[in-house]
């Protein structure tokens, strides 16, 4: 049995036009780094609750999902960040990893792939 397919979620975080950018501390080489994958989903949900301060009721219903997944999504986008920050990771907003070896010029590795997840 497959896992059941995602519902479209509505996506209008200002960073939804940049996804793909790596975020890592300065003086570390990206090729050195674990990169932690922040899915633009979790980052939406954090943008929501956190930024603009909606209660996870209304963030689902933006985003077209229920407020259980939106909890989820929080948590996940949470743990994710906090590690990133903690243990000194990069943290690429997306699915897009750069390749192994690739200089923190090209820290800009993908293009926008719409709101649709999955």
């Amino acid at each position: 049995m497959s896992p059941r397919k995602k519902k479209q979620r509505n996506c209008i975080c200002p960073l939804r036009e940049k996804l793909g950018h790596v975020f890592k501390p300065a003086g570390t080489p990206l090729k050195e780094m674990e990169i932690i994958i922040l899915d633009h989903d979790e980052l939406e949900a954090l943008f929501l609750c956190d930024k603009q301060g909606l209660n996870q009721e209304a963030a689902g219903e933006l985003m077209g999902i229920s407020r259980g997944t939106v909890q989820r999504l929080l948590a996940q986008g949470r743990k994710k960040v906090i590690e990133a920050l903690v243990e000194q990771k990069a943290l690429a907003v997306a699915g897009d990893v750069p390749e192994q070896g690739a200089s923190d010029d090209n820290a800009e590795t993908g293009e926008r792939k719409g709101t649709e997840h999955g």
